[in-house]
């Protein structure tokens, strides 16, 4: 089963990720995660990223891809997966679909969890005044302007992918306002 997640910031793709994680017994697959592990274990791509990362630049899309590449490869991997953070870019999405096909594989699906932006940034608000009020430590990105900055970063650059699957016949659509459960009862009906 190989799928991809997508959803603004905070639409509850790593919850429903995680579930299925569980349940499938796949991993789930973190851009940011996949980053460092190359760069920790130091492989040829792990170098030339951490060199990037180093000058205070950007990974290029090159270098993601072949480490997507590179970790769809694990014997984890062979039962399939859940990319949750890639592709970012209609570019990246392409360049995926080359790499799967190279290696004799397809996406079984591409599920958007569809959210309220504005229910969301109340959400996010909700959370901070409760971790304040519990004395707790807000996270730094966890305030109100950041995450409407992460909203609109993901408006202009990651959106598009919707139309791009849809295009491919390949997106599928939950409420993702709807609470865990039932998200999670939706997905597996488009995973059945």
């Amino acid at each position: 089963m190989r799928l991809i997640f997508l959803g603004p910031p905070g639409a509850g793709k790593g919850t429903q990720a995680k579930l299925l994680t569980e349940r499938y017994g796949i991993p789930q697959l973190s851009t940011g995660d996949m980053l460092r592990a190359a760069v920790a274990q130091a492989t040829e791509v792990g170098k030339r990223a951490k060199a990037v990362m180093d000058a205070g630049q950007l990974v290029s899309d090159e270098i993601v891809n072949e480490i997507v590449s590179d970790r769809i490869d694990a014997p984890d991997c062979a039962k399939g997966f859940i990319l949750d953070g890639y592709p970012r870019t209609v570019p990246q999405a392409k360049a995926l679909d080359r790499m799967l096909e190279s290696k004799g594989l397809k996406l079984d699906a591409v599920i958007e969890l569809k959210v309220d932006e504005a229910a969301l940034v109340r959400r996010m608000e909700n959370r901070v005044a409760e971790t304040v009020a519990a004395g707790g430590t807000v996270r730094s990105d966890d305030n109100p302007e950041a995450f409407k900055r992460r909203l609109t970063e993901y408006r202009e650059k990651t959106a598009p992918l919707s139309e791009y699957y849809a295009g491919t016949g390949q997106l599928k659509t939950v409420d993702g306002m709807a609470d865990v459960d039932t998200v999670t009862a939706d997905i597996e009906k488009i995973l059945a």
